[in-house]
């Protein structure tokens, strides 16, 4: 754990050359011993390793590992320390799990191991990836994308239909506005069949044929005589 934390501190230091660096250790209870917390204790990190069961301990001639056991025990009973636990739980053991069950990672078929840790660094970029696709658009997996690209699709219509609706009405509304009000004529006698065809029921008061011939209204002469 110590040659892992060395390695680590150089590549935090090469990122953020201006930073504290690696301050504090969290681990599960399979990297507790005490030569682990001795050596932690020595490179002034703070430990929160979780603790096995071990019983009753005899601590006779070995006061430094007693003293780091001691200082780790105190501070994961600790508010910050149960915190720092949950935290490693949440935001380790899970992704670990999904790469190495889902991904496949629990049993690798290759020779050599840098081969072995080429094909782990490139899944897990593709873990990150995922999550880094999740946090911007919803969706971090193309499985997950399958069912919603028809969804894509019809909201992209639907507002597309919106858009050109609003388009239709602005330009009719426009047309009505810019357009000249119709000049009535005046209905006369001799107006055809087919003009008188044409006009509605609201403008029919207008038409007023001419008196037939026929039943013409007498004048006055022609009553006297």
């Amino acid at each position: 754990m110590v040659e892992t934390l060395i390695v680590a501190a150089e590549q935090v230091e090469a990122v953020q050359p201006e930073g504290p660096g690696i301050t504090e250790v969290v681990g599960d209870k399979g990297y507790h011993s005490n030569r682990t917390m001795t050596d932690l204790k020595a490179l002034g990190l703070r430990s929160y390793i979780w603790e096995p069961d071990r019983g009753r301990r005899c601590w006779k001639g070995r006061p430094k590992a007693r003293d780091a056991v001691y200082g780790n025990r105190r501070r994961i009973r600790g508010a910050r320390g149960r915190r720092l636990l949950r935290c490693r739980g949440e935001l380790l053991e899970r992704p670990f799990a999904h790469v190495c069950e889902t991904g496949g990672m629990r049993r690798v078929h290759l020779r050599g191991h840098p081969n072995i840790l080429k094909r782990l660094l490139v899944q897990d970029a593709g873990y990150n990836l995922g999550l880094l696709l999740r946090q911007l658009i919803g969706v971090g997996t193309p499985r997950s994308l399958q069912g919603r690209a028809a969804v894509v699709f019809s909201a992209l219509f639907r507002r597309l239909g919106d858009l050109w609706a609003v388009c239709d009405v602005s330009r009719r509304s426009r047309g009505r506005l810019g357009r000249k009000p119709p000049r009535h004529r005046a209905i006369t006698a001799s107006a055809t069949a087919r003009e008188r065809r044409d006009f509605h029921l609201g403008q029919l008061g207008r038409y007023q044929p001419a008196p037939s011939k026929r039943f013409r209204r007498p004048t006055a002469s022609a009553r006297r005589s």
